[in-house]
Formats: structure tokens, sequence, C-alpha cells
């Protein structure tokens, strides 16, 4: 997004890690991610992200909020608006922040599936990818691939489960975000040749494996807010069999661009019909629902709505800084969090 927005002329500032790479205008409150930071604190880091950030809002005319429900805690403090997307809801404990900011906030969804039924929102803007990032290839590979955490909730074990009854070899790549799940369900099937873990990959990796595919199994267990592998996989060509759960019926067609099934013997069917699956409708889906170009549009177009909207007051004591107004094109000043 914020790529997008200085390429169509906007003055963009990005409140994120002094390592991160951006041509917008780059403050940093914090060295690196919190994981990546000797002796940090992650709430420590964080604080400094946030307060540092709104610090600065009177300078712009819309803060953008990616770093979930604890920015809105200061959203009362300044004038400035400010847009958060909400990425998913990761425990039903933190609705209620939402919930009492929810009117002065402007809520974006990731997806129909993902809108809590409590809250107001703005718009539901799916993400968006760069399809230069993924190469289409028109012929059917001869593997099945799953590619995310490595957990339950996931599905590995299931793919694992469908790979070995459609007969075809399995390859598995994401960061194993459970450990014992991994030793106990997935490392002992490790053993035989036609299951291989290659560990995370890098992007060009991940576009070799996507596009070599026959298919992506994506036999989730939980309702996902949206699946971003599930695009770049359609992207390279290659379909997409999933449990109908959370978005994927929004973005797989089922039958079009893949297989919307409900258990292991449905899957294995769906391996069986993959060649009815034209590859480049899949591409071709993706071009015209998440391409990045049309996710940045999306946005900058309820940007500016809303930065044109009149300013509601700080609830301060002394007034509020007012940042610059919208003016032409150009001029839009945008804070990303």
């Amino acid at each position: 997004m914020t790529e997008g927005f200085v390429a169509r002329g906007h003055d963009v500032t990005l409140f994120a890690t002094a390592d991160s790479e951006t041509s917008a205008r780059l403050v940093c409150p914090v060295p690196s991610g919190y994981e990546d930071t000797a002796d940090a604190d992650a709430k420590v880091q964080e604080a400094l992200h946030n307060s540092t950030a709104f610090q600065h809002a009177g300078e712009f005319d819309v803060l953008a909020n990616h770093c979930d429900f604890m920015p809105l805690t200061y959203s009362r403090l300044v004038s400035t608006p400010m847009v958060t997307t909400i990425h998913g809801f990761s425990s039903p404990k933190i609705v209620p922040v939402y919930r009492a900011f929810d009117d002065i906030a402007h809520y974006v969804a990731i997806s129909a599936a993902n809108r809590h039924p409590d809250l107001g929102y703005d718009a539901t803007i799916h993400h968006g990818i760069d399809l230069a990032d993924f190469t289409f290839r028109e012929a059917n590979g001869e593997y099945l691939l799953f590619l995310g955490r490595i957990h339950p909730e996931k599905g590995t074990h299931l793919a694992i489960e469908v790979a070995r009854l459609a007969g075809l070899p399995l390859i598995i790549a994401g960061v194993i975000a459970d450990e014992e799940y991994f030793r106990t369900a997935i490392e002992p099937h490790l053993a035989d040749p036609a299951v291989t873990y290659v560990g995370p990959v890098g992007p060009a990796q991940r576009d070799e494996l996507l596009g070599g595919a026959r298919a992506l199994l994506h036999l989730i267990g939980f309702a996902e807010p949206f699946g971003l592998s599930v695009i770049e996989a359609l992207a390279t060509g290659t379909p997409v069999i999933a449990t109908p759960l959370g978005s994927m019926p929004e973005i797989i067609r089922d039958g079009s661009t893949g297989f919307l099934v409900t258990d292991v013997p449905a899957a294995v069917e769906a391996v069986s019909k993959i060649g009815t699956i034209d590859r480049s409708a899949c591409r071709d889906d993706v071009k015209a629902r998440f391409d990045a170009d049309r996710m940045i549009d999306a946005y900058l177009t309820l940007f500016e709505r809303i930065a044109r909207l009149p300013r509601r007051a700080a609830e301060l004591d002394a007034p509020a800084p007012v940042g610059q107004s919208i003016g032409s094109p150009g001029l839009f000043s945008h804070a990303g969090l």
C-alpha cells in the first residue's frame, strides 16, 4: 500500500522498523522487529511505535493502522481520522476494544467473512498481490503442495493424508508454528520419500513451488480471515483445494479456480478432477479481483472520502493540532502505522 500510494504521487510517512525499505518517508521508533532486537521488550517497542506515530498525527490527513487494536486507544486524543484494517480477531476477548471505539473508528474488513456483527465497517477490501512476483505456468505439476504455518488448524496432517490417498508426492513449506504437532503428526511421515519438508521459503522459491504444483492443499480447520497463499497459488495458475471455512468461498470459485471440500475423501476426489480446471482462468481471476492496484485504488478512494469529512475535535483539554487538508491529487498526506 505504501509503495502504491507513493507511486500515485501521494505524500506518505511510514512508521516502521529502522531496517525497513521504502520509497516513502520512514520514521523509525524501533530498530528492528521485536524478535530480532536483542533484549527488547515487545510491549515497550509497541508503545514507542504507537506513541511516536500519534505525536505526528497532526501532520497527516489520515492515519492507516495495520497494528491491531492498541492504536485505537490513542485515537480519541487526536483529531486526525484513523482507518484500522482488521486483519482478524485473535480472540473474542479483544472485541471490546474495537467496540469501544466504533463510534469514531473507520474499520476495514479484509473479507466479508471476517466482519464482526457488533462493529460498523467503512469497507471490505480484499488483499492484493503484485502479479509480477508470480510466474504463470500453463502445465499441471506432478506434486501437491502445502504452503503455510505448520499448525493443526492449517491442516498439514490432512494434506499428507490426501496426498497419500491420491498417490502423489507432497511438498510441505512453511514455518513450524507448533513444535509438538510437527514432531508427532508431521515428522514421522518425512521418512516416506513422497513427503518432503523444505522449511520456510523466500519469494523466489515460493514462486517456483506454487507454479510447479498440481494443486495447493489448503484444508484449514478455522474461519481464516483471508488466505494470501491461496491467491498466490492462483496467480501462478495452480488451482486450490480448500475447506469452505472463513473467506475461502469468497476467494475460490468452486469448480472454476479450485474446489471447496468438506473432508479428506472429497479432497482426494478433487485432486482427480484438477485436470478440468483451466489454469489461465485461475490467473485471470486473481488479476480481476486480487491485483495490488485494485486494492490500492480501493484504499485511496476510502481515504480521500474520509479526509474530506469534518474534523472531529480531539478529546483533550487543549485544542488538537490539525493536519493538512486534502487538496489536489499528489497532496494527500498519509501515515502508515
